[in-house]
């Protein structure tokens, strides 16, 4: 059946999930899946599968992965997480073969859900050899542009996608919007908070303070009107990107907005297995501090093996439904899920 045959509803059929009222919208989800594979392939990418139950589901300090057992054969069994994202596995393809690479990965976070979050969903990622963040914010922009609409109407005012997409570091919108100079409180919070005037709350750290503020100040002032990539983040916020050559105190990573929602997260990929694997051993201190009772898992020792032969690459992850949602116009990430559990 194509997305455009003539639907015969069964008069009969309980329909809790609304399935059929939300056929439009489900039928966009798979006209945007092809254009975006379109895309990606036209841009050479080469579409990669890796396993959803792996050993290391990750190391994001506050996302909480599904645990399962493994069990083989002749009887050993294996803890096994499903995967928060597919980053690890790609960046082995990568380093591997040197091609760029894309994949429509379901993942999971458990404890998550709202009008924005599902606790599975679909996660588009790609990774381009060679390109610099800036490389890979144009090719993310000409990517929206292709397979959204040029203007989409959103609450009181429309979110144009034709023209340029805004471009802002993190110290200019801390600037602009909360009247902050940032990156010289970073690992202060009583400096943080004194240039934000703002009260420090009871055991608030500067990254506590830091991503409260980036809620309650900057989320909502941009990404309203066209899209804005937030770039350059404290190097406190790097995750598995590079600092910058050019200012060690940010790390070239950029997230994009629109319509009031996170929408991607990227990096310029770090390739150094001695500070990456520092960092994997920070997020682990942090995670068990913070969260005593979840299960460990063990470091990815084939990503960080892998991680010198990569060569200089950047990356993104996407929400493919959120993606979806700006197609359809719609504020719940439930209307475009084919079922809701």
């Amino acid at each position: 059946m194509s997305d455009s045959a003539t639907v015969q509803p069964n008069p009969g059929l309980k329909d809790p999930d609304h399935i059929l009222d939300r056929l439009p919208f489900l039928l966009r989800r798979n006209l945007v899946w092809r254009g975006t594979r379109a895309f990606l392939e036209s841009r050479g990418c080469v579409e990669v599968e890796t396993p959803y139950a792996v050993p290391t589901p990750g190391e994001e300090v506050h996302l909480q992965p599904f645990h399962t057992v493994r069990e083989t054969p002749d009887g050993m069994q294996q803890n096994l997480f499903l995967h928060t994202s597919p980053e690890f596995a790609m960046k082995r393809i990568v380093a591997a073969t040197g091609l760029p690479v894309f994949q429509f990965a379901r993942v999971w976070r458990n404890g998550e859900g709202s009008y924005l979050h599902a606790p599975e969903f679909t996660m588009l990622e790609w990774y381009q050899p060679n390109m610099t963040l800036e490389g890979l914010m144009d090719e993310t922009e000409a990517l929206l542009q292709a397979v959204l609409p040029p203007i989409l109407p959103h609450s009181d005012h429309s979110l144009s996608i034709s023209g340029p997409f805004e471009r802002l570091t993190m110290q200019e919108a801390f600037h602009r919007h909360a009247g902050v100079d940032l990156l010289p409180t970073e690992g202060n919070a009583q400096a943080l908070a004194k240039a934000a005037s703002c009260t420090l709350r009871e055991g608030e750290t500067w990254e506590d303070l830091f991503f409260r503020l980036l809620m309650e100040r900057i989320e909502p002032a941009i990404g309203r009107t066209r899209p804005t990539f937030l770039t350059h983040w404290p190097a406190s916020q790097a995750a598995l990107a590079r600092k910058s050559p050019q200012d060690p105190r940010v790390a070239l990573r950029f997230e994009l907005y629109a319509a009031g929602m996170e929408l991607a997260n990227a990096f310029e990929e770090l390739t150094d297995t001695t500070e990456q694997r520092a960092r994997f051993k920070a997020d682990r201190q942090q995670r068990q501090t913070l969260y005593p009772n979840r299960p460990e898992w063990p470091v990815d020792e084939k990503l960080l093996s892998a991680l010198p032969h990569m060569p200089a690459c950047s990356g993104i992850a996407l929400g493919f439904d959120r993606l979806v949602m700006l197609a359809c116009g719609t504020t719940r990430i439930q209307n475009v899920l084919w079922i809701n559990g």
